[in-house]
C-alpha cells in the first residue's frame, strides 16, 4: 500500500511538471518530455519496490540507489518548481484582473504569449531560488553543529550525581550523506566537552547495517569514564538490525533495547534505560519482526528504587512509555527539529507531533528532544541547525 501511494504521487507530480514544462520549453521538445521524465523516475520506482520487497541484498542495489537519489532530488526540485509556478499563475491572473480590459481589435495579440513569457521568467526565478535554498541549507547542515550546553535541575537528584555531564548525540544518519570526515568532526567537538557519559538516541545509520562502520571508525577510542550507551531508531530498522547490535557491543557501546544498566557515581546510582523503537515490530522493509517495540516494564525490571532514572527513547511521541518506566529525564531525537523549516517560526516537525525540539515538562519529569546531527532525504537544513547536547545534572 505505501508503495502504491508513493507511485501515484510520483505520477501525479510528473504529470503536473510535464504540463508546466510544455509551457516553458520549445514545442520541438514536447514529444521527448514524457520519455525523459519516465526514464528519470524509473530508478526511484524500482528502488522503492525492491526495498519494500526486502531484496536489499541485490548486487546492483548501490548503483540503483544512486540513480534513485538523483531522481528524488529532481522530485524535490519539481515540487519547488510547481509551487512557484502556481504562485506565478495566481499572480498573473491577479494582474490581468487589475488591468483595464483591452479594446477588441483585429491586431490585438493573443494573451498566451505573455502568459508563457511570465511563466518562463518564474521558472528561471524558481531555479535560482532552489539553488540559493540548497546552498544555504547545505551550509547549515554541514557546518559545525551547535553545542547546546544545558543545565538540568531536579530537587531529588542524588548528591553523587550532581554535576554529571552527559553528551547526547542523535540522528547521525551515517551513510551516503554523512561520511567519516563529518563524523570525526562531530566526535572531536563532543570529546572536547569532556562528558562522563555518551548517550546515543537512535538513527545511527541512514538505512543499511554496513553504514555503521564509518561511525565506529570515527568514534573509536572515545571512551567517557562512565560508559557509552545507545538505542536504535526507526532508520536502524530499515534493514536487519542484528549486525548493528553486534558491532555496537563489540566496540563497547552497550545497546539498551528494553533494558537498563546501573552506573555508579559519588556513591549514588544512575539507571540508564532504553526503549526499543516501534519500527522493530513493523517488518515493513524486510518482512521480519525484530522485537516487540517499547516495553517499559522490561526496561525498568529489577531497578533499585533509589536509582535516578534516565531513559533513551528515540521518538518523543513515545514519551509516555518512558514515564511509565519511571524516567525522570527522557532523551529523544527523531524530529531533526523539522530539518527544513521554510516558514519562519514554524517547525515542519509539527506535522508529525507536538514535541519538536528542546525541553518539555510533565510534572517534575523532563523530556529533551535533540535536533540531531545528520540529514534525511535532502542534504540540507533550514532553521534547524545540527546539535550536540551537553547536559549537566544539578540538584535543586
Amino acid at each position: 500500500m505505501p508503495f502504491l501511494v508513493a507511485l501515484v504521487l510520483i505520477l501525479l507530480l510528473q504529470w503536473l511538471h510535464l504540463r508546466l514544462l510544455r509551457l516553458e520549453l520549445p514545442e520541438r521538445a514536447h514529444r521527448w518530455l514524457p520519455w525523459a521524465l519516465g526514464i528519470l523516475h524509473l530508478p526511484l520506482v524500482v528502488f522503492a519496490g525492491i526495498r519494500l520487497a526486502g531484496l536489499s541484498g541485490m548486487g546492483a542495489l548501490p548503483f540503483l540507489r544512486t540513480l534513485a537519489r538523483a531522481a528524488f532530488y529532481f522530485q524535490a526540485f519539481t515540487v519547488m518548481h510547481l509551487i512557484l509556478a502556481m504562485l506565478a499563475e495566481w499572480l498573473w491572473r491577479l494582474v490581468r484582473r487589475a488591468s483595464p480590459p483591452a479594446q477588441d481589435t483585429a491586431e490585438e495579440a493573443p494573451l498566451d504569449p505573455g502568459r508563457r513569457a511570465f511563466l518562463r521568467t518564474a521558472a528561471l526565478a524558481s531555479t535560482g531560488a532552489a539553488a540559493t535554498f540548497g546552498t544555504v541549507g547545505a551550509r547549515e547542515a554541514y557546518g559545525d553543529p551547535v553545542v547546546a550546553r544545558l543545565t538540568v535541575s531536579f530537587p531529588d537528584l542524588p548528591p553523587g550525581l550532581d554535576g554529571l555531564r552527559i553528551a547526547q548525540l542523535s540522528d547521525l544518519h551515517a551513510g551516503p550523506l554523512v561520511g567519516v570526515g563529518t563524523l570525526r568532526r562531530w566526535r572531536i567537538l563532543t570529546e572536547r566537552e569532556q562528558p562522563e557519559l555518551l548517550l546515543l538516541t537512535g538513527d545511527l545509520v541512514d538505512s543499511r547495517p554496513e553504514e555503521l562502520e564509518p561511525f565506529l571508525e570515527a568514534f573509536r577510542g572515545f571512551r567517557p569514564p562512565l560508559g557509552r550507551f545507545a538505542v536504535l531508531g526507526n532508520h536502524d530498522y530499515f534493514d536487519d538490525p542484528r549486525p548493528i547490535w553486534r558491532d555496537l557491543e563489540r566496540e563497547g557501546i552497550r545497546c539498551l533495547e528494553n533494558a537498563a544498566v546501573l552506573v555508579q557515581r559519588g556513591g549514588d546510582t544512575l539507571a540508564v534505560m532504553g526503549l526499543q523503537d516501534p519500527m522493530a515490530r513493523n517488518g515493513r522493509f524486510r518482512r521480519m519482526v525484530f522485537g516487540p517495540g517499547p516495553r517499559p516494564a522490561e526496561a525498568a525490571r529489577d531497578l533499585p528504587a533509589e536509582a535516578f532514572r534516565i531513559c533513551l527513547n528515540h521518538r518523543p511521541s513515545e514519551w509516555e512509555h518512558a514515564l511509565a518506566a519511571g524516567a525522570r529525564l527522557t532523551l529523544s531525537g527523531h524530529t531533526h527539529g523539522g530539518q527544513i523549516n521554510p516558514i519562519p517560526g514554524f517547525s515542519s516537525a509539527r506535522l508529525i507531533g507536538p514535541r519538536t525540539a528542546g525541553f518539555y515538562r510533565e510534572g517534575e519529569d523532563l523530556l529533551y528532544v535533540n535536533r540531531g546531527l545528520g540529514v534525511v532525504g535532502l542534504p540540507i537544513r533550514i532553521a534547524a541547525a545540527p546539535e550536540i547536547a551537553i547536559l549537566t545534572l544539578r540538584q535543586g
